[in-house]
């Protein structure tokens, strides 16, 4: 009897109701794992097109850059132009780490529905403008706005849902040419399932 027992229970562990229950922990690395790629992809294209602003209106690469160090150092931060640790790289950080929190929004929500991810990347980014801007307190703006153009700023938001979406853009493309892919999991279990089953009969 437990060996005829032993079978049934092995099948009620391979039910997609077990299964389930591990999915949501693997779904979670994955988000994280891709908004680590997509936030930093788009913190570095927005980097440079916010010292690219800045360089042409306020003379200098890193003073846009250096205007986020304000999270720390206040309203001087907003009219430093030259290199520092204490400025340019601290207000480096500080616009990555939120661009890969908003990339986890992104790719969460990419997850669900992964249709269309220029269009969600457009719409986190305009969401991000509208917290960065006219919700949080100034001190925690990024400060590009001090050192670059309105138009700048629409490049620069631009430039931030390009990375966003860009890993996504490219996949797709590449699915869509017939570039060849990886067997999954599934089809290579497929043989040993079968195999089991004959064993079994």
């Amino acid at each position: 009897m437990p060996r005829l027992d032993q079978p049934s229970r092995e099948r009620a562990s391979d039910h997609p109701a077990a299964a389930h229950h591990q999915r949501p922990p693997a779904r979670l690395r994955s988000v994280l794992l891709r908004a680590l790629g997509s936030g930093s992809l788009a913190s570095v294209l927005s980097s440079i097109a916010v010292s690219a602003w800045s360089r042409g209106v306020a003379g200098t690469v890193p003073a846009g850059t250096n205007a986020t160090s304000q999270w720390a150092w206040g309203r001087p931060a907003r009219h430093v132009d030259g290199w520092s640790l204490r400025h340019t790289l601290l207000g480096y950080a500080i616009h990555h780490a939120s661009s890969v929190f908003w990339a986890t929004g992104y790719e969460a929500w990419c997850a669900r529905a992964p249709r269309r991810p220029l269009a969600k990347a457009a719409t986190v980014a305009a969401l991000a403008y509208v917290v960065d801007y006219h919700v949080v307190p100034r001190r925690l703006s990024p400060g590009f706005e001090n050192r670059v153009s309105a138009p700048g700023m629409v490049c620069v938001y631009g430039s931030f849902a390009l990375g966003l979406a860009l890993v996504r853009l490219v996949g797709g493309a590449r699915h869509r040419s017939g570039a060849p892919r990886a067997p999954g999991r599934a089809v290579l279990g497929q043989p040993r399932q079968h195999a089991q089953q004959q064993r079994r009969g």
